[in-house]
């Protein structure tokens, strides 16, 4: 029986489990409903991706909150205005202070020290860091406005927040500031789940503002991975991260001495590929059995076209080969 791409661990289940349409027995699906359809139509047509990301650094200080705000407003292009939860809008010198001030910041801070306990481990988080993203060639005004339609039904007389719009980058994102404890004493604690929850709505507000979005498993598109950044090899020669700095140097070595070490997570990376395409083509098979046979086609081309399954280090390897095939010539004697 395949296994299920994602531990659900009672949290909510992906809108589009395609491994479970593949199971054996009595608990596999016979139909599609109408919303899984629709899913399907938008993944397989490659319809944008939404992004929804986590920032883990500076959020257990009120320093460290006072810093990233003061980031997001101070871009090379100019000073960018703080969007509230109540609509203001914050410049200035004084806008992280006035906005951490407001959330009552300094007190939460604060809090764990009255406690005369013993501390165990770092404080707590005073606020959540995350970014909404869009590839390249989205309208930007659109995806702040479906950000500002997602926090408004998710957040709203609960978890204070506030965002801004950056531009400073091909895809547009919008940067979010979100208070930790509601103004019911209660804390916002993100998950997996909740990621992929927010993914499903950020890309519903955006279709619902005329944007083609889709939020997907990263696995059932045939991603592997999460794809490396353009220039990986010039990022890594400028130090950006040491650990990553050692992996790539590490498969350097490896590329220069003619072999690659294969991977631990390797086979049950291609156990993942095959659980997928055997979803995929029992997806296609119900499709047909429902009278949708064009869109069945179009699965079954999907399928086709995924890329082939890589490895973390395997992708390394690839953005190298071309730095380390070039290097080799010029270290070749040259011919009289």
């Amino acid at each position: 029986m395949p296994r299920r791409l994602v531990d659900l661990r009672g949290d909510r289940a992906p809108l589009l489990d395609v491994v479970s349409f593949a199971r054996r027995g009595p608990a596999r699906r016979d139909r599609l409903s109408l919303a899984a359809i629709e899913h399907i139509a938008l993944t397989v047509r490659r319809t944008p991706e939404v992004m929804v990301k986590v920032l883990t650094k500076g959020q257990h200080s009120l320093k460290g909150v006072r810093r990233h705000i003061d980031y997001l407003r101070l871009r090379e292009e100019g000073e960018l205005e703080i969007e509230t939860d109540e609509g203001q809008l914050l410049s200035g010198n004084t806008a992280a202070r006035d906005l951490t001030e407001e959330w009552n910041l300094n007190l939460e801070e604060l809090r764990p020290r009255a406690d005369l306990g013993p501390r165990l481990g770092r404080s707590a988080k005073l606020v959540h860091k995350v970014v909404f993203s869009m590839p390249a060639g989205t309208p930007p005004k659109k995806v702040l406005e479906a950000v500002r339609n997602f926090a408004r039904e998710e957040f709203a007389l609960k978890h204070r927040y506030a965002m801004v719009l950056h531009t400073d980058e091909p895809h547009p994102h919008v940067h979010m500031v979100i208070k930790a404890v509601s103004e019911q004493g209660e804390r916002l604690h993100i998950r997996k789940a909740t990621l992929r929850e927010w993914r499903q709505e950020f890309a519903r507000h955006l279709r619902a503002l005329g944007v083609a979005a889709n939020a997907t498993e990263r696995a059932v598109r045939g991603n592997s991975r999460t794809p490396k950044l353009d220039g990986i090899f010039r990022a890594e020669q400028r130090g950006v991260s040491r650990r990553s700095r050692e992996r790539v140097s590490a498969v350097a070595a490896e590329l220069r001495n003619g072999r690659l070490k294969s991977e631990l997570g390797r086979a049950r990376l291609l156990d993942t590929r095959q659980d997928v395409e055997e979803g995929w083509r029992a997806v296609s098979e119900l499709l047909v059995a429902q009278g949708r046979p064009e869109l069945a086609a179009e699965v079954v081309r999907f399928v086709a076209q995924m890329p082939r399954p890589r490895t973390d280090r395997e992708q390394i390897a690839e953005s190298l080969r071309p730095h380390i095939d070039k290097r080799r010539e010029r270290e070749l004697p040259r011919s009289r």
